[in-house]
């Protein structure tokens, strides 16, 4: 029926992710999934997503800069090796080397979508979800960035800057509107991150107090993307820390 809502809900209560709704590879296409596999454990009723120091770079000669990523995403899809028919492409001219097969396990339009979630960073590693279009139709990429933060933007234990709201890319209908707002919160203790958008609207909340409203949100399916992230350009002497990125949950719904 019209307007009747699918509902989403994962616990991560299993011993391994579901993998008719969760791909453990990062944008595979311009590397592989053999090279871009995610480092994560499914226990304790969590997600863990991580970079042990040994995890190779991801793109290694050729992403600017140097980049190590574990991530999952809720879609998956490409051309053919060769062709420019990809998933959030870095950098113009970049080709398929790996063909990937479609998966569409969550790909909500507008409706709401929440992660509970505490992080470990250090001055070299952010976190983040976000959501983007499939990219079936070129134009169709805009993101909601439902949160990032950057562990340089942390004060540990008191507040970070938490980024939020919408990146155009190549969707002409969309409008850049992304800001940083720093927030009295421990980002290494759980918090609620979500977004509700409409036609119309996108309004970032943590914890459920409303933090930012943008308008014109894309309105296609997008699929989510959970990531922890490490620059190793960043690296500052004795500075060990394995970046982590604990989901608890992601709930939501689309109608």
């Amino acid at each position: 029926m019209p307007g009747t809502r699918t509902t989403f809900d994962d616990d991560f209560d299993g011993d391994d992710l579901d993998r008719s709704v969760w791909s453990p590879h990062y944008l595979p296409a311009w590397s592989s999934r053999a090279q871009s596999a995610a480092t994560y454990e499914v226990r304790d009723s969590c997600l863990r997503l991580s970079i042990p120091r040994d995890q190779p770079l991801w793109c290694a000669g050729d992403h600017e800069p140097p980049l190590r990523v574990s991530a999952v995403q809720s879609a998956n899809r490409s051309g053919p090796v060769g062709s420019t028919d990809g998933q959030q492409p870095y950098r113009e001219g970049l080709v398929v080397r790996e063909q990937q097969d479609e998966l569409l396990g969550w790909t909500p339009g507008p409706g709401y979508v929440e992660m509970r979630a505490r992080a470990v960073l250090s001055p070299r590693s952010m976190v983040s979800l976000w959501m983007v279009g499939l990219e079936d139709v070129p134009e169709r990429c805009a993101e909601i960035c439902v949160m990032e933060v950057f562990g340089d933007a942390v004060v540990p234990g008191e507040s970070a800057a938490v980024g939020m709201g919408l990146h155009a890319f190549r969707d002409p209908g969309v409008r850049e509107d992304f800001a940083a707002p720093r927030l009295a919160i421990d980002v290494a203790q759980p918090h609620t991150y979500a977004v509700r958008w409409t036609d119309e609207h996108a309004t970032f909340s943590v914890d459920g107090t409303v933090v930012r409203r943008c308008g014109g949100p894309p309105t296609y399916p997008l699929q989510l993307m959970i990531g922890v992230f490490d620059f190793p350009d960043r690296a500052t002497p004795g500075d060990d820390t394995v970046p982590e990125l604990v989901v608890d949950h992601v709930r939501g719904w689309t109608t």
